[in-house]
């Protein structure tokens, strides 16, 4: 995988034929889920939580593995150490869950099965969809913040010390010493490179191979040295790679307030094989002056453009290199006759998809748009 599932996944699933949440919320809902996970080789332990609105919460432990050829993963849920429940009993879930990548964003998706904790009957199935993220909902495990610690102690570690605990290399100065040379010179150096390296001389010419670490061992510009506000601290940025200016460039973007301050609900994924997607929004029924924004990877590409009849374009690329694009659909009014509605139509090489679209002031509907080569 190149890296493992350490951390913190968050996202949502949805429930299809869950009894208890169907009583609750009704078939087919959509619920918060998170997760966080410490990798150790293929295995990892973590926690769950669960949860929707202030009526349903549940935390529980879970154990699982991953498999590093083909990038899936399971989680299982062992305990459940805390819950709220508007009535009915708690369900337990197993995680079916596919890695990958796009980019510097981390996905894991895919189904999950369920059974009552009290009765050990089917509690239900549904579809998984995870994002790794850095900050928890709730609080970052204890396990997490270890180790963290952990990975800070590592990069603090002097590299020199490993190439200064190796007696200077005795048979670099075998193969030097083979060399016909004059006899022994003295323990300074003489001016001339070529002068004869004897077991004194050769320790003096082993040191600068050990300078360099000094200088490679400090890669410690992380993104929280960055602060472009301190005058103090200029000289910082020149040290900082161009990767992580663009990283941390990225997740500045990402953060749109009205993505922040809505609900934003997956209405579709679409996997497809095709590399150009072009997408065209008309409104849905009578044409009643509804408004709309849509960002593409948090990016806004439309701006309070009116839904008609004509419509409006969006193109973008799928690729192996960049194989997740996310649509948000925004209302910026409700028209005359409310909610926002709007008839997506996608497509994607022969292919042709409709996705009617319903939004309001409180959701934004999001379309995940998966490149899977041979689809």
């Amino acid at each position: 995988m190149g890296q493992d599932v350490t951390g913190i996944w968050r996202g949502h699933f949805r429930s299809v034929g869950n009894r208890t949440f169907e009583l609750l919320f009704g078939e087919e809902d959509r619920y918060k889920v998170e997760i966080q996970l410490d990798q150790r080789s293929k295995q990892f332990n973590g926690v769950t939580y669960s949860y929707k609105t202030t009526v349903f919460y549940g935390k529980a432990t879970c154990s699982g593995a991953v498999n590093i050829k083909t990038k899936k993963v399971i989680i299982e849920e062992l305990k459940i150490v805390e819950l709220r429940i508007a009535g009915g009993s708690a369900c337990i879930m197993t995680y079916f869950l596919q890695y990958s990548k796009s980019g510097d964003e981390e996905f894991l998706e895919g189904t999950y099965t369920s059974i009552n904790t009290s009765d050990s009957s089917n509690c239900g199935r549904g579809t998984v969809f995870l994002r790794k993220v850095v900050t928890s909902d709730f609080y970052k495990e204890p396990f997490l913040v270890k180790r963290e610690k952990e990975k800070a102690a590592i990069k603090k570690a002097p590299v020199i010390a490993k190439n200064n605990n190796k007696p200077a290399s005795s048979t670099t100065r075998a193969n030097t010493v083979k060399k016909p040379v004059t006899p022994a010179v003295t323990s300074k150096p003489t001016n001339k490179p070529s002068a004869t390296p004897s077991n004194s001389t050769a320790k003096k010419t082993i040191p600068p191979k050990t300078i360099p670490p000094k200088t490679t061992s400090t890669p410690k510009p992380t993104v929280k040295k960055l602060p472009s506000t301190d005058p103090n601290k200029t000289n910082t940025v020149k040290v900082v790679p161009l990767d992580s200016i663009k990283k941390i460039e990225k997740r500045l973007v990402i953060t749109p307030k009205v993505m922040l301050t809505r609900e934003n609900e997956l209405v579709k994924t679409i996997a497809t094989g095709s590399t150009e997607i072009t997408i065209n929004l008309y409104d849905n029924g009578t044409i009643d002056n509804d408004t709309v924004s849509v960002y593409l990877d948090k990016k806004l590409v439309v701006t309070k453009q009116r839904l008609t009849e004509k419509p409006i374009s969006i193109k973008f690329e799928l690729d192996e290199n960049n194989m997740f694009h996310e649509l948000v659909m925004v209302a910026e009014n409700l028209g005359e006759i409310p909610p926002n509605t709007s008839l997506m139509v996608v497509k994607a090489g022969a292919k042709q998809y409709e996705v009617r679209i319903t939004s309001n002031e409180q959701k934004n509907a999001v379309v995940i748009f998966k490149y899977e080569k041979g689809q």
